[in-house]
Order: structure tokens, then C-alpha cells, then sequence
């Protein structure tokens, strides 16, 4: 009995000793470093939309002076200014030079109201942007309502590349971009675009192209300039003229009457 108690008390403190080695070595361990997580680099926030000065541009490139003085006259830069910066949309603008209004005989600008004059300047130009590839498919779509609304609307056809522009009283091309980054497109004209909503469809024919200048070919018995190797050589065996057999016979006889009088004499 008491051998067992003994074993008992000793397994017990041998126990308690290893327990305690145990727990002395993991306080002396040094505690481990604590997992740092790199903070989430936050996204870079949106460039702001780049804002188009539509007076600015107009004002160096063209030059477009006529058109532009149409638009701020009628305050139709201040729609087209919104259009191109507040809006998803975007715009589309067809700007004449001024040679094409100092071109316009008939008909005449000077005879519109304010109402009108504010209209024809909102008909060039449309409420969306597009890119020159994009009017390929656009022909198929026209006509095309253009910002003045209504009956305003514009043609277009993709010719090889070229884009042209018909409003029935107009028809026109596409000659240059201005400008062609979305979302403003801004192309330049060769015409002022004149809507049928305005102007009515009695649309005068358009002039017959002059005729080309006719070419008269020389005929064969005209005679060529000379230094041309076409001309007939003249006849170096020509017959003498009757004048000029008339004085040979008059010669000949004035020679034999002198002979005969020579002889004469001596006889």
C-alpha cells in the first residue's frame, strides 16, 4: 500500500514539473510578428469630361466667320454649347465656309425672320455623335432629324468614303473634318444647307453644265500653215506660161530677120 502511494505522489510530481518546464518555454518564446494586409489602394477617380469651347473653335478654324455670327446672333451657340458638354448624346455640326454664303444668290438669307434665320443654323447640326464611319450605316437610316426638329431632316450618302450631304435644296460633301473626337463631331461644307421646310419644294433645276468647246478637225483640202510637212510639193516640172512662149517666138524672129539682112549685104 505504501509502494503505491509512493508512485502515485512521485508520477504527480513529475507531472507537475514537466507542466511547469513546459509552460516556462512558451512564455519565453517571443510572441509571433502580427500578418500586416496592405491597405486597398482606392480607384483613381474619372477624368472630368473635356469642355468644348464651340465659339473658340469656330473662331480659328475655317474660316467660318459667317456661320458663327449666325449662331451667336440667334443665341443657336448657346443650344449647340449644352448639346456638345451636357449631354450624352453628343453633336454633330456641319459648318459652312464663308465662301458659301458670299456664293448664295437665290435664294436669299436676308429676307428670313429671326424665327427662320434660328432654325437654318439649328439644321446643321444633329443631336447625336458621329464619326465618318458611322454615316455609311446612317445612309441607310435617312432621313436624319436634325436639332431644329420637324420636317427638318437631311440625306446622306456614303459615296466610296465621301459623305454627301442632300436637303432638296442642297446637296453637298463632307470636304474636311474639323474636329471628330467623341463626343463633338464638327465638319466642315461646301454649301449652305437650305431646308425645304423653309425655302418649299419648288426647287428650281439645277443649271446644265456648259457645253465642252467643239473641236473642228482641219479638212483634207485645207491648206497647212507653212512649216508642216503636210502641204503637196509643188511641180518642178511645170509647163512654161503662154507669155513666156509668146516673147521665145518673138526672139527668134527678130533674130532671123537681122540674119537675113546680113546676108543681104553681102549678096
Amino acid at each position: 500500500m505504501e509502494k503505491t502511494m509512493m508512485f502515485i505522489v512521485c508520477s504527480t510530481l513529475v507531472l507537475l514539473l514537466c507542466s511547469t518546464s513546459a509552460y516556462a518555454q512558451k512564455a519565453k518564446s517571443p510572441p509571433s510578428p502580427p500578418i500586416s494586409i496592405a491597405p486597398t489602394p482606392a480607384p483613381a477617380p474619372a477624368p472630368a469630361p473635356e469642355h468644348l469651347n464651340l465659339t473658340e473653335l469656330l473662331s480659328v478654324a475655317g474660316p467660318f466667320h459667317t456661320f458663327l455670327d449666325y449662331l451667336v446672333s440667334t443665341k443657336v451657340i448657346e443650344t449647340l454649347q449644352n448639346q456638345a458638354n451636357d449631354t450624352e448624346e453628343g453633336l454633330t455640326l456641319f459648318v459652312p465656309k464663308d465662301k458659301a454664303f458670299s456664293s448664295l444668290k437665290t435664294p436669299s438669307l436676308s429676307n428670313l425672320t429671326a424665327d427662320q434665320l434660328k432654325s437654318l443654323c439649328l439644321f446643321h447640326a444633329l443631336p447625336h455623335y458621329y464619326s465618318l464611319s458611322d454615316f455609311k450605316n446612317l445612309s441607310q437610316a435617312s432621313p436624319i432629324m436634325t436639332l431644329a426638329g420637324g420636317t427638318y431632316t437631311l440625306n446622306f450618302t456614303d459615296n466610296s468614303g465621301t459623305v454627301l450631304v442632300g436637303s432638296g435644296w442642297t446637296n453637298t460633301k463632307v470636304s474636311s473634318s474639323v474636329r471628330s473626337t467623341d463626343p463633338v463631331a464638327v465638319y466642315q461644307v461646301d454649301k449652305v444647307l437650305l431646308p425645304e421646310a423653309i425655302f418649299g419644294t419648288d426647287i428650281p433645276p439645277m443649271p446644265a453644265p456648259a457645253p465642252s468647246p467643239d473641236i473642228i478637225a482641219p479638212s483634207a483640202d485645207a491648206p497647212v500653215a507653212d512649216g508642216g510637212r503636210g502641204h503637196a510639193p509643188s511641180q518642178s516640172t511645170s509647163t512654161p506660161s503662154s507669155s513666156y512662149r509668146i516673147i521665145s517666138a518673138s526672139a527668134w524672129s527678130c533674130l532671123i530677120l537681122v540674119l537675113s539682112g546680113g546676108m543681104a549685104l553681102f549678096l
